[in-house]
C-alpha cells in the first residue's frame, strides 16, 4: 500500500510549473488623480503578474482580500469535457491563490465571491493552499429578489463568498455596528439611572440542583424555577442583583422574575450571520444601478453593491488597514475602502480599468454620493497612483537569443534586475552603485556598461569591510568576477535566464492552447 497517498483535488495541469517573471510597476502619472503622495494604487495589467509585482513588496502585509473572479458557467467551454473545463478554470485559480496567501498578514483573511458551478471545486482548493482548519465560513448572499420564471431546474437567488483566514487562531471578525431596530427594543419603564433596558429569562434549561430555590416577588407570591430548569444564577447571586436592581417582577411586582440587560453594557456590535439578505447588503439590481452612474453605455455585467463590500471590510478590516482586489472589475472593492478609509491595491486586466475603474475612482475623490457615501458621509478626498505593468524584461532578438527589451531604459533596468535577485530597490542619491539593498549592508548595481578591473577597483576603494555588493551587468573583463570577495559580478541575462518564464503577457483565461486529451487512451482504460 502506498503510505504517501493524501486525500486532494486533482486535474489536468495542476503540477504545470508556471515560473513567474517578477515584474515592475511603471507610474503614469497622468492617470493618478488626487493626492500625489497616496498609497492607494490602481493597477492595469494581467492580475496573475501584477500579483507576483506586489509580492515581494507587500508580502505579510495586506489585512483584506476580496476577489470576484469570473465565474465557470461553461459558455467559454461548450467545445470541451467537463473534466477539461474545471480543470482549465482551476489552473486559473491556483497560482493566484498561491500569492494571495503569501500576501495575507497573519491576522489578515480571503474573501471570495462564487457561484454554485466552482464553488465546491473552489472550497476544496483552498483547503489545499489555506489549511483545512484555517476555512471560517461560507456566506450566502442573496443576489436576487424575483424568482427567474424560464429556469429550467431552480431559479438561483444566492452567490457564496468563502472565507478564510490566514491563520484562524490569529484571526477574529469585527462586531457589525448595531441597528436603530436592536436599540428600539430596550426600554425604561422603570426609570432606571442606568437608562434604557431589556429583560432576559432568569431560568436555564440545563438545571442544576442547588440553584433551584424559591423566589419571593414584591407582591408576595413565591416561585419557582419551571419544571426541568433551574435558575440561572444562585440564591447569593440572585441576592445581588437583586439589590441591585437587576431583577424585573414586571410592572405590579408578581410576574415570574427576569434579568435586566442594560444597553449600556451590551456589546458595541453583533456578530455576523452566515446569510446575508439582499435587503441588509444589497443585490444585482442595485450594483448595476451604481455602476450606470458612472458608465450608462457599457454596464459591467456582474458588479456587486457598494453595501456587500462594505459588510466584508466592516468584519475584515480597520481604518487605516490595507484591502486588495485583484479582480477589480468596475472597482467597487476600491471605491467602497476608499470611502471607509482604508488603503487599497486594485488590479484589473480589461479595458474597463480604463473606462470603469478609472472614472468611478475619480468620482470617489470628488466625493460622489451614490452606494454608500452617504451611510459613511463620504464628503471626498485622498487619491490614488495609477500603474501598468511593465512589459517583460527580455525578448527574443530575430537569431533566438535573449536580449533586453529596448523599452527598458537604465533605471528601469536597474529596477527589475533588484526584484529580480531579491532586493529592494531604492537608489543612494550619492552612492551610484547603491541601487538596492537585501539587507543593510548588501547592496545590488546594474549598470549596461563594459565592466573593467579599473572600474572595479574604484568601487571597491568606496566600498567599507562589512559591505558586500552585487553587480549585474551585459560583460566585464576577464577576472573581473574573482577579483574581490565582497563583490560579486554577473553577466546579463545570463544571471536570469532558466529561472522564469519570459515574454508572457498574460496568464488570463485561455482556451486556445490546451493539453490533448486521447480519447483512445481514455476508452482502453
Amino acid at each position: 500500500m502506498d503510505r504517501k497517498q493524501k486525500l486532494e483535488l486533482t486535474w489536468i495541469g495542476k503540477y504545470d510549473e508556471i515560473k513567474l517573471e517578477p515584474r515592475i510597476l511603471l507610474e503614469d502619472k497622468s492617470k493618478g488623480y488626487g493626492d500625489p503622495n497616496s498609497e492607494n494604487m490602481l493597477i492595469h495589467g494581467d492580475n496573475l503578474l501584477a500579483l507576483k509585482a506586489l509580492e515581494q513588496d507587500f508580502a505579510g502585509k495586506i489585512k483584506c482580500i476580496y476577489i470576484d473572479p469570473p465565474y465557470n458557467t461553461g459558455n467559454a467551454f461548450e467545445q470541451y469535457d467537463d473534466n477539461l473545463e474545471h480543470s482549465i478554470w482551476l489552473n486559473l485559480m491556483k497560482p493566484r491563490l498561491e500569492i494571495i496567501f503569501n500576501l495575507l498578514a497573519d491576522d489578515g483573511s480571503l474573501w471570495i465571491s462564487i457561484d454554485d458551478d466552482e464553488c465546491h471545486y473552489l472550497k476544496v482548493l483552498c483547503d489545499e493552499i489555506f489549511g483545512r482548519k484555517n476555512f471560517v465560513a461560507n456566506v450566502i448572499w442573496e443576489k436576487k429578489f424575483s424568482p427567474q420564471n424560464d429556469a429550467k431546474w431552480l431559479s438561483d437567488s444566492h452567490d457564496h463568498i468563502l472565507l478564510y483566514a490566514k491563520d484562524k487562531d490569529n484571526w477574529r471578525p469585527n462586531l457589525l455596528p448595531r441597528t436603530a431596530e436592536m436599540d428600539e427594543r430596550y426600554k425604561n419603564p422603570d426609570n432606571d439611572p442606568r437608562g434604557p433596558w431589556t429583560s432576559g429569562d432568569l431560568s436555564v434549561k440545563t438545571p442544576n440542583p442547588r440553584d433551584i430555590y424559591p423566589i419571593t416577588t414584591p407582591s408576595g407570591r413565591i416561585i419557582m424555577p419551571p419544571e426541568s430548569r433551574s435558575w440561572v444564577v444562585s440564591k447569593e447571586r440572585f441576592e445581588e442583583l437583586l439589590k441591585d436592581n437587576r431583577i424585573w417582577f414586571g410592572k405590579d411586582g408578581n410576574n415570574v422574575p427576569r434579568i435586566k440587560r442594560f444597553l449600556s453594557e451590551v456589546q458595541g456590535g453583533m456578530v455576523s450571520k452566515t446569510i446575508w439578505f439582499r435587503t441588509e447588503v444589497g443585490d444585482n439590481q442595485e450594483a448595476k444601478r451604481e455602476v450606470k452612474a458612472f458608465n450608462n453605455d457599457d454596464v459591467f455585467a456582474t458588479p456587486k453593491p457598494e453595501r456587500l463590500i462594505q459588510r466584508i471590510l466592516t468584519l475584515a478590516s480597520n481604518p487605516g488597514d490595507l484591502v486588495l482586489d485583484s479582480f477589480l472589475g468596475s472597482g467597487t472593492t476600491a471605491a467602497v475602502a476608499h470611502k471607509m478609509g482604508r488603503r487599497w491595491i486594485g488590479i484589473e486586466l480589461g479595458d474597463h480599468c480604463y473606462t470603469h475603474c478609472l472614472p468611478r475612482l475619480k468620482a470617489v475623490v470628488d466625493g460622489e454620493q451614490s452606494g454608500i457615501s452617504k451611510v459613511v458621509n463620504w464628503q471626498g478626498g485622498g487619491g490614488f497612483r495609477f500603474f501598468e505593468l511593465a512589459p517583460s524584461l527580455l525578448k527574443k532578438d530575430k537569431y533566438g537569443n535573449w536580449v533586453i527589451d529596448e523599452r527598458y531604459n537604465a533605471d528601469m533596468l536597474a529596477a527589475a534586475m533588484a526584484k529580480h535577485q531579491g532586493f529592494t530597490y531604492a537608489p543612494d542619491s550619492e552612492v551610484f552603485w547603491k541601487q538596492g539593498y537585501s539587507f543593510e549592508k548588501d547592496y545590488i548595481f546594474t549598470t549596461t556598461q563594459f565592466v573593467t578591473l579599473e572600474y572595479l577597483d574604484l568601487i571597491h576603494q568606496e566600498m567599507s569591510e562589512d559591505e558586500s555588493l552585487l553587480i549585474c551587468c551585459m560583460a566585464f573583463q576577464d577576472g573581473a568576477d574573482k577579483r574581490y570577495e565582497n563583490i560579486n559580478v554577473k553577466k546579463i541575462p545570463q544571471v536570469i535566464l532558466n529561472k522564469c518564464d519570459f515574454g508572457v503577457e498574460s496568464y488570463s483565461l485561455n482556451i486556445v492552447n490546451l493539453p490533448e486529451i486521447d480519447e483512445e487512451a481514455d476508452d482502453n482504460e
